[in-house]
């Protein structure tokens, strides 16, 4: 079987000693840091027939998106050793796998690397190595309840301007009835509120930094872009939008609460209503870097003592025979198996015929642009692959969140994410 190969042919698991080994030195359990959101919570059920099949326990630390990002910091940079496998993104990836916080990950050719799409794939290397395998990968498109757009006799087009779609949002709007035009993340963090922000902004031709990575948050397009996300969200948002993030909308979205949702292709996985359409991401006259594009990837800390075993864990968890497990398991099927981050996933027949989302989600991922262009001279979408970026991103979507609960004004906002960046930039020596 697959799932014997990739735990080395070596390997005897099926002896347990009592010191918490296996009898020839091998881990007897992982410790397993994940992100909370559906698909790593359902890999928690799926993975019990790995431990069934190997003896090797799978010890999970499920954490809210930004603690996460948090605690695995911190906790890979100084060689910790609490966790054996962690979830990242292509914003780590690269960078800690040049600085050797992570190990380098070199599957058997079953794995089958060149089926991870090339995106993924890139994102998640640093010259040519790859240091994280995606679990799923993501752009971000609009999520829309078309029965409701229609009722109120809108549209909402593939690209569409910011006006259109704000447009949309008021009139499918009716918080008498619980409805709701627009929910879009509001929470504070570099990966929550900062990156769908950026997104806009990128589209209103805004930048983080220019070519000598002096930060540009006080710029005419950073007002116009914040400004027009502050006020979609305070008329036609849920109250306390500065709260939320992808669990919380995601929640409000199968209770009906919203008319449409800007976020990551992903949800479509876990969307109920059957009136739900998609459209590609809109943007105010600039389409790079409209949609992001992102990876909760699996990668293994340096300072855990249990790298072999880890490896192939992740072998596994980000095989092709996984999606067929979660495809064929009783409690899931094939609209809930991860996507985004393998070719062959889209060529199933029973996945086709159940994603209606899948050319929606894929014409998302492959229109996304991560690389450096001339307005944008750096590379990441949503976010800025260097070190200091968390840092000033976290900063920032703070800030953010005070405009949008109105306890700044933008312009004050967007002043104090300036001064930070700028500190932050300088204390690093880029300028």
């Amino acid at each position: 079987m697959y799932l014997k190969n990739a735990l080395r042919a070596a390997t005897a698991l099926s002896l347990v000693t009592a010191t918490g080994a296996l009898a020839d030195g091998h881990a007897k359990s992982l410790t397993i840091a994940i992100v909370n959101n559906g698909h790593m919570i359902n890999m928690q059920k799926v993975a019990e027939a790995y431990t069934e099949e190997t003896g090797v326990a799978l010890e999970w630390v499920s954490l809210e998106e930004g603690v996460l990002r948090e605690q695995v910091t911190s906790d890979t940079a100084t060689g910790g050793g609490q966790y054996d496998i962690i979830n990242i993104g292509m914003q780590e990836a690269p960078i800690w796998g040049q600085a050797g916080w992570i190990e380098p990950l070199d599957f058997s050719d079953a794995y089958d690397v060149d089926d991870i799409l090339p995106a993924m794939r890139e994102g998640l290397s640093y010259d040519g190595q790859l240091y994280a395998a995606p679990f799923y990968g993501e752009s971000s498109m609009v999520m829309y309840r078309k029965d409701l757009a229609d009722a109120a006799g809108v549209t909402i087009a593939d690209n569409d301007s910011w006006e259109n779609v704000k447009a949309a949002a008021a009139a499918m709007h009716d918080p008498d009835n619980g409805i709701y035009g627009a929910c879009l993340r509001g929470k504070p963090g570099w990966g929550d509120n900062a990156a769908f922000i950026t997104t806009v902004a990128n589209s209103f031709g805004a930048r983080w930094f220019d070519a000598d990575y002096k930060p540009q948050l006080d710029s005419p397009e950073w007002n116009a872009a914040v400004s027009f996300y502050v006020d979609l969200l305070s008329n036609y948002g849920p109250p306390g939008s500065e709260g939320n993030s992808f669990n919380e909308i995601l929640a409000l979205y199968n209770e009906d609460k919203c008319g449409l949702w800007i976020d990551a292709t992903i949800a479509a996985s876990f969307l109920e209503n059957p009136n739900v359409a998609y459209a590609q991401s809109p943007n105010a006259g600039n389409p790079v870097g409209a949609n992001w594009l992102w990876a909760w990837a699996m990668a293994v800390p340096a300072g855990t003592e249990n790298a072999e075993e880890a490896k192939a864990f992740i072998e596994w968890a980000t095989s092709k025979d996984y999606v067929k497990a979660v495809g064929t398991h009783p409690d899931f099927g094939w609209d809930k198996v991860p996507t985004g981050q393998r070719a062959s996933t889209y060529e199933i027949p029973e996945f086709q015929a159940v994603a209606k989302f899948a050319a929606a989600e894929m014409a998302a991922i492959d229109s996304a642009a991560p690389g450096a262009t001339d307005l944008k001279p750096y590379v990441g979408v949503q976010f800025v692959a260097i070190p200091e970026f968390p840092e000033i991103g976290s900063a920032f979507g703070q800030e953010m969140s005070a405009a949008l609960s109105g306890a700044k004004s933008v312009e004050d906002a967007l002043a104090a994410a300036q001064e930070v960046a700028d500190s932050v930039m300088r204390e690093a020596g880029y300028y």
